[in-house]
């Protein structure tokens, strides 16, 4: 049926066949197999009208039941000139193309498909006498001849069939057709209804594919002669074989085959394998089973075995990461914040070089846990390497492979256990280095750590590059102070608290308490721990900053309910406070309660840092007849030694407004003392402590026990800022102390102390050591007489337990 078109075209209608992969052009003869049902339906249904059909190709071949959708819009009418029945319900067609048409419509009719086609007649007949249309046919004419000579794909005779023609349009319809393009490229031609652009489009496809011809021709070329260099080679080594095999001078001959073989599969940058190639070289000449030929094979199987490109797919999600972190760590909020911003950067710009984070914090804190929490959430291997007590520079850098033993240093050990060439790589107890004769390893850290360096590290063992731009280095440390300063300087240092009681409690309900019943064996019902008995534990049995000791001690209290359970039979046990003593034996720290203690002469509570959290320190002085002598002990260091000196110096300046005698230095010894004697003590911030003692002692007056203090003082009265404060505060609170004194410049740094730990201590800032007084000695207010001193002999103070360092 055929009507007219409202664009002015024809529309026709006629069963349509959906090709796959063949495109059918105009005036031409093709024959192609059909096997789909509606297909066969579709041709016989022209054979019984007008054999008339229309063609067109499948933008998906593997489509099965093509949709309008799943049609190209422009096929072509053709006829059906000849069918031939195939074995197993397939036939062979042949067709005649008649035009070009467009596909208005596509209708299923079971089981033929029927199409709505709209005519599509070409457009502007190219002058056959143009100078541009005869150079297109021309280059048309060049590029098949090409063609035909560098590829056995096209008979000769398609490039005689051109040449026999002149026509513009039978050219590039007839070319496309029997030419192997592309059904893509094929298609783009048949939709072209001007010839003069047609030929244009198909000179810069052809073009093209005789370009890609020619680099695979190329290739085809080098490959032959590789084959045949390699056959040559081959041909020489089993003669070589055979020699060595009549010499006996080896008794493994396939060894450098195996390694040669290893290197061949392995992914490896183009350095490295020239470097591997050689050394297989130098192990072919040695004797079997001398030493040179064992380093050798040392050294191979250490480079064949590292990732040298091996990189595991990680996952850069900051909610992954953050629930990885608050699912194994209570609290830290500030840290987990810095490292979750740390991955976000490195989700939105994951090139760029990786920032070297340092955890620093007492231990027990987390400081581990946190970067396998970070490995495990990001998906990459983590491999940990303890640097504490290591003295070698060779352990970091390794040893040359000349010497007896040598071996990798710790970096590349590392990465070869991981096995990825992305691991998040812990370095722990970075502050612990040391360094002698053998080298620095701190400086050898340097590169290491640098990212603008490390992408080409080499190891000494190696001798060759090493890319480690993308491993995530975490350091962990308990302090600063000891990590060289051009090393800090690489790393961006986190700081982790002390966990305060509360978060002990949460810590030890949430992760402490479950994971020791799962590791003893028992049942979250077969033991029930009260939280009140957690807070005994941990004020009663426990003093450290993070909760190591809390741990065993649970484990302890698993040990016995797992007892009872075997010997008695016991189903469930519940702890609470009142079976602790049981348990674990008598409480080993008692919880002073220093308000309701009396005042003490010359007894003064200071406040210490040290790398395993803060400390409470007891400052003792006492006054004695004698000829001026200061006596300091408790073994303590130069810069503590001259803060008491300093303090002397202040109280002699000030000793009418302080109510001394004018020649107290003269007429009196005074001895300042810090218990604990075996345990060094040192740093300026106890010097507030010294001056308050000795004036205690000097005039009689006591200090007040629920009173803490921390400050360096000068001789002028200052008192200066000092370091460590929420350290110092959170010992304070654990010791029961409510009121601390401490500088005026510090009073910024309250921010940074826990707010439950702020909201049970009261603090005084202070700004000279008058102000220290007036605070800390009982009854200051009522001011002595100048000059009328009075002796008092200090009273013991409690035992403590004093810091490591001040």
């Amino acid at each position: 049926m055929t009507q007219p078109n409202q664009a002015g075209g024809t529309l026709v209608s006629m069963p349509a066949l959906a090709l796959r992969g063949i495109t059918v052009f105009p005036n031409l003869l093709l024959h192609f197999d059909v096997g789909r049902e509606a297909s066969i339906h579709a041709l016989e249904g022209a054979m019984a009208g007008a054999r008339e059909v229309f063609l067109v190709t499948q933008r998906d071949p593997t489509q099965e039941k093509p949709r309008q959708a799943d049609l190209y819009e422009v096929g072509t009418v053709a006829r059906v000139k000849q069918i031939l029945r195939l074995p197993e319900n397939g036939v062979r067609v042949m067709v005649e193309g008649l035009s070009r048409g467009r596909l208005v419509e596509l209708s299923a009719l079971d089981p033929t498909l029927l199409a709505r086609v709209e005519l599509l007649p070409e457009i502007g007949a190219p002058k056959l006498n143009s100078r541009r249309t005869e150079a297109r046919i021309r280059q048309i004419y060049a590029m098949v001849e090409r063609y035909t000579e560098l590829s056995d794909r096209v008979s000769p005779e398609v490039h005689l069939k051109l040449l026999s023609s002149s026509d513009p349009a039978y050219i590039s319809d007839y070319a496309a057709q029997n030419m192997p393009l592309r059904f893509e490229d094929k298609q783009a031609v048949l939709e072209e209804l001007r010839p003069a652009k047609r030929l244009e489009k198909l000179s810069r496809i052809l073009t093209r594919e005789v370009e890609i011809l020619e680099v695979e021709t190329e290739l085809e070329v080098k490959i032959h002669e590789q084959m045949a260099a390699n056959q040559r080679e081959y041909v020489l080594r089993e003669q070589l074989r055979v020699i060595q095999r009549e010499l006996g001078s080896r008794e493994d001959n396939d060894e450098a085959e195996q390694y040669r073989k290893r290197v061949a599969e392995a992914d490896l940058p183009d350095e490295v394998r020239e470097k591997l190639e050689q050394e297989i070289g130098h192990l072919e000449k040695q004797p079997f089973g001398s030493s040179e030929a064992a380093v050798l094979r040392g050294y191979l199987d250490t480079c064949l075995e590292l990732p040298w490109r091996k990189k595991t797919r990680q996952r850069v999600s900051v909610s992954a990461v953050a629930k990885a972190l608050d699912a194994d760590h209570f609290g830290l909020e500030k840290v987990k914040g810095r490292i979750l911003e740390f991955v976000a950067v490195k989700q939105l710009a994951p090139g760029l070089n990786s920032q070297v984070l340092c955890l620093v914090g007492p231990p027990g804190v987390g400081k581990t846990s946190i970067a396998m929490s970070v490995a495990r959430a990001m998906n990459r291997k983590l491999a940990r390497i303890s640097l504490g007590g290591v003295h070698d520079e060779a352990e970091i850098r390794g040893h040359r492979k000349t010497y007896v033993g040598a071996m990798p240093g710790r970096i590349i050990a590392g990465i070869r256990q991981a096995g990825s060439a992305n691991p998040v790589l812990l370095l722990d107890e970075i502050d612990k280095l040391g360094g002698d004769y053998r080298g620095d390893p701190a400086s050898a850290l340097l590169e290491v750590l640098d990212t603008e360096q490390n992408a080409s590290f080499r190891d000494h063992y190696l001798e060759l590059p090493f890319d480690l731009s993308d491993v995530l280095f975490l350091t962990t440390a308990n302090t600063t102070a000891s990590i060289p300063r051009p090393l800090l300087d690489r790393m961006e240092v986190i700081e982790l608290p002390s966990y305060t009681d509360e978060e002990k409690l949460q810590i030890a309900k949430r992760h402490l308490l479950p994971r020791q019943i799962k590791r003893h064996g028992l049942s979250r019902g077969q033991l029930k721990v009260s939280d009140e008995a957690v807070r005994q534990i941990i004020s009663g049995y426990t003093k450290e900053s993070g909760v190591r000791v809390l741990e065993r001690r649970l484990a302890a209290l698993c040990r016995k309910a797992a007892m009872r359970v075997v010997s008695d039979g016991v189903k469930q046990i519940k702890l609470t406070e009142k079976d602790l003593e049981a348990a674990l034996g008598v409480r080993r720290y008692r919880q002073e309660q220093p308000a309701s203690q009396p005042p003490l002469v010359g007894v003064v509570n200071g406040l210490a840092w040290t790398a395993v959290g803060g400390e409470i320190l007891e400052v003792e002085a006492n006054v004695m007849p004698g000829s001026g002598k200061v006596e300091l002990t408790g073994n303590l260091g130069n810069v503590m030694r001259e803060s008491a000196r300093a303090a002397l110096s202040f109280l002699r300046s000030r000793a009418d407004q302080l109510g001394l005698e004018a020649d107290f230095h003269k007429s009196k010894d005074i001895h300042v003392h810090f218990p604990e004697g075996a345990v060094p003590k040192d740093g300026p911030s106890a010097g507030v402590a010294i001056a308050t003692a000795m004036v205690s002692a000097l005039t009689g007056i006591p200090v007040r026990r629920d009173v803490a203090m921390t400050g360096e003082v000068t001789l002028r009265g200052r008192v200066l800022a000092i370091g460590g404060l929420r350290e110092k505060t959170m010992a304070a609170l654990r010791g029961g102390i409510r009121t601390v004194i401490l500088p005026k410049d510090n009073q910024r740094d309250l921010a940074e102390i826990d707010p439950a730990v702020r909201a049970q201590l009261r603090f005084v800032p202070v700004e000279r050591v008058d102000e220290v007084l007036a605070e800390a000695l009982a009854g200051a207010a009522q001011a002595m007489p100048a000059g009328e001193g009075t002796r008092a002999e200090a009273r013991p103070a409690p035992a403590r337990q004093p810091a490591l360092r001040q």
